[in-house]
């Protein structure tokens, strides 16, 4: 199957805000009476008013929104004018059409930042960027990448692999004592499914696809890929692989380095692949394996090979509900250990919980009576405390025997830990209600409250000593700046492994009045991650090292390993024209 007809993916800049999260038809919206809404129809939080999210972020913050006080947003967003390689571009219009290739300042901008919150977008939105890339290219064939790569090679210029723009570790940020031109090369116009082999279960894609588009063909031949990362609307494959990413659904269908069964990358070196896909293969050390968490310091990733599934015969959702975070914990550490674990399962702490109520439409007269029938079992019949509960949420896929099996089993071991059914109805907006969190952030920001969410690896002994730890220090931190209110932190567990689970952490605060608050916001995040690694938990679990987390690179690897990477790195780019200085790179850059 080839499907070269449609650049589905080389459109998103129109339907997407220009440098906020998300589509343009979605935004959270106060309304007079001080209850919330969302825009649009894309998410189940679209809609309808919700009027507990204003009064869950005045209790659990300890401060009070003044709504008609909106931190202004720079309207200028000044870009410094770009640098210029004469030979090069002369080079480049011969080599690509005009339509893509562009100078102008809306673009550059765009193709300068990801997603991260204090380092990035809070500074493109409110304060300015140090660095801006000086040209942005859409290459559209894999020659067009390779004669790309070649004339930066032959002209000193800096190309940046540019996916979604979705990276929350600055890994999209630019080197700002980077003097050469610096070439933003987005890859969403690559974006062709090359074939498909229906009866090996494989598939070609190019690197440029993002999640969305790559699941709405594949499902129109009748399959999935099954790699759901939060970002899947806006990212993309070769993201996922210079990231190492996860997604939701890993435990039917593996992290990305488990889908991908060949790399294709373009280095200043020559094209970097296996000469055939199999589906495990013995051949020594594999350069191709480079790519994955390469963070754009090696080369283009032009595609890959990917293992894809039949689409499942039934999915199912379902919901638990425990007495605290322990015993949800508890529950997931035995199902793993019962060898039955759905496609996704989730837990989240009793704050999020409560957010997530707080996410409801106002409830109708027989709304509030099943939910004071539903708070009379939960207190007089379980004895939960409300402040106390936590709630898992279940994603279940496969045939229809193994989904019923499924079912059953975690049923059962639910209620060995006490856990009572939440239904269907609320597994399903649960797990929906990733794809809004990032829209919160946006949103509160514009009221003076910052926030980022941090992900981390973690051992099952471990976890909840570094859930305490990282909630004191937070608290410590708080105190320390002399902030406002009190510090918003909430831990969930969104993977499980053999011998662990990933956290996610979801922390901000009130910044209202606050001199500088990207600047303690970074130095709070580091000091985080300080903790963090400090009890047992990993640099990243999903995704990646960029320049955020650089100076923590010598916990993870030793000398004579980074030395090995970086003569790795002087063989394949040998003039560094992939100088987005990302990892163990960046330490070279601020050392």
């Amino acid at each position: 199957m080839a499907d070269k007809s449609l650049n589905k993916s080389a459109n998103l800049d129109e339907a997407v805000w220009g440098h906020r999260w998300g589509y343009r038809d979605t935004r959270f919206v106060i309304n007079p009476d001080r209850s919330v809404r969302v825009t649009g129809d894309r998410y189940a939080v679209s809609g309808y008013d919700m009027p507990g999210f204003i009064p869950f972020i005045e209790e659990t913050l300890d401060i009070k929104l003044d709504l008609t006080d909106l931190k202004p947003e720079r309207v200028d967003k000044p870009v410094p004018p770009p640098r210029v390689n004469a030979g090069f571009s002369a080079a480049l219009a011969a080599a690509l059409p005009p339509d893509r290739i562009s100078d102008d300042p809306r673009q550059r901008l765009l193709h300068s930042h990801g997603q991260t919150t204090a380092d990035e977008v809070y500074q493109v939105l409110y304060v300015h960027l140090d660095r801006a890339a000086d040209l942005v290219v859409w290459p559209q064939t894999q020659d067009e990448v390779v004669a790309l790569v070649e004339l930066a090679a032959a002209h000193d210029v800096c190309l940046v692999p540019y996916g979604g723009g979705t990276s929350v570790s600055a890994a999209l940020k630019l080197p700002a004592d980077e003097t050469r031109l610096i070439v933003s090369v987005d890859m969403r116009r690559m974006d062709a499914i090359e074939w498909l082999d229906r009866e090996n279960l494989r598939a070609c894609v190019q690197a440029g696809i993002t999640g969305a588009h790559l699941e709405e063909r594949l499902a129109e031949q009748g399959f999935t890929c099954g790699h759901e990362p939060d970002s899947v609307e806006l990212s993309t494959l070769g993201g996922w692989i210079a990231t190492n990413a996860s997604g939701m659904k890993k435990n039917r269908y593996g992290n990305i380095e488990d889908i991908v069964e060949n790399v294709t990358m373009v280095t200043p070196r020559g094209v970097i692949e296996h000469l055939t896909n199999m589906p495990r293969v013995s051949m020594g050390m594999e350069p191709s394996r480079m790519a994955f968490g390469s963070e754009g310091n090696l080369g283009l990733i032009t595609r890959a090979v990917i293992r894809i599934h039949k689409l499942p015969e039934v999915k199912r959702y379902a919901s638990f509900v425990f007495a605290d975070f322990a015993t949800g914990t508890a529950f997931l550490y035995d199902l793993m250990r019962a060898g039955v674990l759905p496609a996704s399962i989730r837990l989240v702490d009793n704050v999020q919980f409560r957010f997530g109520q707080a996410l409801k439409a106002r409830p109708s007269g027989r709304d509030k009576m099943m939910s004071r029938v539903q708070q009379t079992v939960l207190e007089s019949v379980k004895h939960f405390d409300l402040h106390q509960m936590s709630a898992a949420t279940v994603v279940m896929e496969g045939s229809a025997a193994e989904v019923e099996f499924q079912a059953e089993q975690i049923k059962r071991i639910a209620g060995q830990h006490g856990g009572m059914s939440g239904g269907s109805h609320n597994g399903q907006r649960g797990y929906m209600l990733t794809y809004a969190i990032a829209y919160i952030r946006d949103f509160l920001t514009d009221y003076h409250i910052i926030g980022e969410t941090y992900e981390t690896t973690v051992p099952w002994s471990r976890i909840h000593e570094v859930i305490a730890a990282v909630e004191q220090r937070s608290t410590e931190m708080h105190r320390a700046f002399g902030l406002p209110g009190k510090s918003y932190v909430s831990p969930r567990i969104t993977q499980l492994y053999h011998t662990g689970v990933c956290i996610y952490f979801t922390h901000g605060f009130s910044a209202r009045g606050v001199d500088r608050p990207d600047h303690i916001f970074a130095q709070i995040e580091h000091a985080m991650r300080e903790t963090i690694m400090a009890h047992g938990g990993s640099i990243s679990h999903h995704h990646g090292v960029g320049k955020l987390r650089r100076d923590f690179m010598d916990q993870v690897i030793p000398p004579a390993a980074a030395d090995m990477l970086r003569e790795i790195k002087a063989v394949a780019d040998p003039t560094n024209v992939f100088g987005i200085a990302n990892n163990i790179f960046a330490e070279e850059i601020t050392n």
